[in-house]
């Protein structure tokens, strides 16, 4: 279960295809390409730098209150999930569908555990704004929670900013009820860790290696996999980007950039199309949902993991202000899928209009669509939660049901 923060570093770099060289085209996605007019593709920005000990603090006392409670509920939830999954096992050998269904309740389970821990220890304003191709697809309810439809089969880009960006991503899922039918593409390094690395196994998300004579066999094997379970839902996340925006990675974007004269973004990395290629060609999904992530409390120019980390979101108690998304979407009908160079020029303009929002958002504070909504990160119901321990509490209290009868009968 990806818990840490290298988690989220969903490493694609080595997915990269052949390129060729492009123009942005306007935010809708039309065609043809006009001209980028925003600042962020004429002027460099000087980044600002800063240090995670120049931000306020709450008292020494109140944070290791919150580290200690935090420590003492994510642990035993992951060893609850971790043990429901070990309970698990033996149903795979009597039915297929059972056992996914089974999968799905452990990664429902952890889904709770991260809106939890947020809404716990982390309490941040969401605000949400939609283009038109998703207009009326998310709405707010009557107690204030977000409610999305896209769809029970689709495939989610966003861009990369900080290691939390998976966590939002998995609660957008929470609120359609799907929490239990992500994929994530992860780095082959942690498949092994203790019980989180196992967790994730379990949850069949898939691990790269970052050399695509390895990968690609390993991705079109897990993707056909999902791909035959028709009637299972499944939203499969990945981060074109490769990595988390830094200054080493807006190097290796520079670089990338220069070797094939792209036009070098500023709030963005250039994105590696291959991957995402391969997957949408070997995953038949009507849509495909990209989303622009920003936070408040990032000034312009600077990079979102020096003022936000996990341990200052959860244990220091000093989250982003607020977090920003923008939703669109792309019908699979309207995405070059014959040619890969075609589709490489066709991303690269949709990251150039992802820099573009970006830049609009720094200036402006908020992103501009159809339709906003105000919302937070939290649980449906409190007594959600619960499910984390139900089939561990379940199990104790039939063990300890059978011991009581077993002695009663042995005198």
């Amino acid at each position: 279960m990806p818990v840490v923060a290298p988690t989220a570093d969903i490493e694609l770099s080595s997915l990269a295809s052949s390129t060729t060289s492009f123009t942005s085209s306007p935010i809708d996605g039309s065609d043809p390409v006009s001209p980028v007019s925003s600042a962020a593709s004429s002027v460099v920005l000087k980044r600002v730098p800063t240090s995670m000990a120049s931000l306020p603090k709450r008292p020494f006392v109140l944070q290791a209150v919150r580290f200690v409670t935090f420590v003492v509920y994510f642990t035993s939830a992951v060893f609850s999930i971790n043990f429901t999954q070990l309970l698990g096992l033996p149903i795979r050998l009597f039915s297929k569908d059972w056992f996914h269904a089974y999968v799905d309740y452990t990664k429902q389970s952890f889904g709770l555990v991260l809106a939890t821990m947020t809404q716990w220890w982390s309490p941040t304003p969401v605000h949400v704004v939609c283009d038109r191709t998703v207009a009326g697809l998310m709405t707010i309810t009557e107690d204030g929670r977000l409610a999305t439809k896209f769809g029970e089969r689709i495939i989610l880009i966003a861009n990369h900013q900080i290691y939390s960006d998976w966590l939002y991503m998995w609660w957008i899922a929470y609120t359609e009820q799907l929490h239990g039918s992500i994929y994530i593409i992860l780095k082959e390094s942690l498949k092994n860790v203790p019980f989180i690395g196992w967790g994730m196994q379990y949850f069949r998300f898939i691990f790269m290696s970052r050399k695509w004579e390895n990968d690609e066999s390993r991705l079109k094997k897990a993707l056909v996999d999902i791909s035959k379970d028709t009637h299972w839902p499944a939203w499969l996340l990945i981060f074109p980007e490769g990595t988390n925006f830094t200054q080493n990675g807006i190097n290796n974007s520079r670089k990338y950039a220069q070797k094939f004269g792209f036009r070098e973004p500023q709030h963005v990395l250039l994105p590696r199309a291959r991957g995402l290629y391969f997957v949408l060609k070997n995953f038949n999904v009507p849509y495909l949902y990209d989303c622009t992530v920003a936070y408040e409390g990032v000034p312009r120019g600077g990079f979102g993991q020096d003022y936000f980390t996990l341990s200052s979101i959860y244990f220091q108690g000093r989250p982003p202000k607020s977090v920003h998304m923008h939703w669109r979407r792309f019908p699979r009908s309207s995405i070059p899928l014959d040619d890969e160079s075609e589709f490489e020029r066709w991303l690269q303009k949709r990251w150039m209009e992802k820099d573009e929002l970006l830049e609009d958002y720094y200036l402006n504070g908020h992103f501009d669509g159809e339709e906003s909504i105000d919302t937070e990160v939290r649980l449906k119901k409190k007594r959600e939660i619960l499910q984390v321990y139900a089939v561990p509490a379940a199990f104790i209290l039939c063990v300890n049901v059978a011991w009581k009868a077993w002695k009663l009968l042995s005198h």
